[in-house]
């Protein structure tokens, strides 16, 4: 006779598991709003401090900049501090980035503080989730946990072009005012949770400043490049100075005592193919959300309000298709449904980049579901093989080196289409040419996606 198992609810969990959840999701709920918050306030935010196409790139890609650059420093700052204090940290330096930004008198002053927000959110990310791991022993109440968080990511994914384009229509400032009340119940929640472990662990102090140095420097040039000209000093001083670095990085990776990335990871084609796919996919999701943002407001005279609404479907149809996205791995297999997220993603930018300039905006707006879905369909299976191709110790690297390729991709998508039209008089122009060119590397990565196979598992 089989005994009756009691499902797993969040009524099961003790207070301390309570806070640590609410902290938990407060805290990706948050970090992920940021990331789409701003793009619809984007038109709003030129109007006021000029700058630019690439004033307006550099407010997008600062915080995904240091988000992607610091997240691995991140956790090994987690382990050394302990989990419950990194968080800690990383939501105060949210919240005060945040406030920064809602009273910055200028373009630079909120791109740096854009800067330290993605500081800050890459302090929380990962800790978010460690402290779910510290408090939830139990495996069943570990895995609806972790469920719950994601619902946090997703909900804010959805919500955010919405809830950017409402504030906007008050004042485009709330967009970062918004965060403070959050942030204050996160660290309420977090000063409730268990005292988080600590271990003693080494920075690779070199690796990780010539990562920022390259990282910056490659962005500069490519947001920077059409305005100030490929062959002026400048920019070839930022192109040798994201070599450099990019080299002593390297360097630092293969013989340094502690690597941040040991590079014997990347000998796995695996992992290497579904790094990449991770980078790609992603770059084509933030491409399209920036620059749709600025076409629907500059382009069709739309307002905040309705580019928010016109996201909806996109955002509402990602948090749906990524709730379901571990079954269809379970049923299709993980190299199916990786295959088919990229095409489906094609086929979504081929179709907006042929769609005539006076096309029914809600009929863009159905164009871009499929890059949203698309996406949505890779990201479960690329980090199954991610974890499952990374040996044992090296799981935690691993999943930090994901997380890294994503948002580096959403960081460098942006600049690289944001490029495109910026080398164009009309904007139309570029922006079908920068679709295009996504289309086309994403293309190749759907045909190296083909040589993905799943992971054998030893039945020993």
């Amino acid at each position: 006779m089989t005994s009756y198992v009691a499902p797993v609810t969040a009524a099961s969990f003790d207070r301390r598991q309570l806070a640590t959840l609410g902290a938990a999701m407060l805290g990706f709920f948050v970090v992920a709003l940021d990331a789409q918050i701003v793009n619809v306030a984007l038109p709003q935010i030129g109007t006021t401090f000029g700058g630019g196409l690439s004033g307006l790139q550099w407010v997008v890609t600062g915080y995904t900049l240091t988000f992607s650059a610091l997240i691995l420093f991140a956790g090994t700052l987690s382990d050394l501090v302990g989990a419950r204090h990194a968080y800690g940290i990383g939501m105060v330096v949210f919240a005060v980035a945040s406030a920064v930004c809602g009273l910055a008198p200028g373009l630079g002053t909120l791109i740096g503080a854009r800067l330290l927000q993605g500081a800050g959110a890459a302090l929380v990310t990962p800790t978010s989730l460690a402290l779910i791991r510290e408090a939830f022993a139990d495996t069943r109440q570990r895995t609806r946990a972790i469920g719950l968080w994601a619902v946090g990511g997703s909900v804010a994914a959805a919500a955010g072009p919405l809830a950017g384009g409402a504030l906007t229509l008050l004042d485009w400032r709330l967009i970062f005012w918004v965060n403070l009340p959050v942030a204050a119940v996160a660290l309420l929640c977090v000063s409730r949770t268990a005292a988080s472990p600590r271990r003693k662990v080494r920075f690779d102090v070199v690796g990780q400043v010539s990562a920022i140095i390259a990282l910056g420097s490659f962005s500069y040039v490519v947001i920077e490049g059409g305005d100030r000209g490929w062959t002026s000093p400048l920019i070839i001083g930022f192109v040798t100075a994201a070599i450099v670095a990019g080299g002593v990085f390297l360097a630092a990776q293969a013989r340094g005592r502690y690597p941040m990335v040991p590079l014997a990871m990347f000998g796995s084609r695996q992992l290497s193919v579904a790094l990449a796919i991770a980078f790609t996919s992603m770059a084509a999701f933030y491409g399209v959300v920036f620059v749709q943002s600025l076409y629907f407001q500059q382009q069709r005279g739309a307002s905040a309000l309705l580019t928010g609404l016109l996201f909806l479907p996109m955002t509402g149809l990602v948090t749906i298709v990524s709730s379901q996205a571990a079954s269809l791995v379970a049923r299709f297999g993980s190299r199916a449904l990786i295959t088919t997220g990229l095409l489906v993603q094609c086929l979504g930018l081929a179709v907006i980049a042929e769609l005539p300039a006076g096309a029914p905006v809600w009929g863009v707006a159905a164009a871009m579901v499929p890059v949203g879905v698309g996406g949505a369909l890779t990201v479960p299976p690329i980090a199954s093989l991610v974890i499952d191709n990374a040996p044992a110790e090296g799981a935690g690297t691993a999943s930090g080196v994901l997380n890294t390729s994503r948002q580096l991709g959403g960081s460098l998508g942006v600049a690289g289409v944001g490029a495109v039209i910026a080398g164009h008089s009309m904007f139309m122009d570029g922006l079908r040419i920068g679709l295009i060119a996504t289309v086309v590397v994403l293309g190749v990565t759907a045909v190296l996606s083909l040589t993905l196979r799943a992971p054998q598992h030893s039945s020993k």
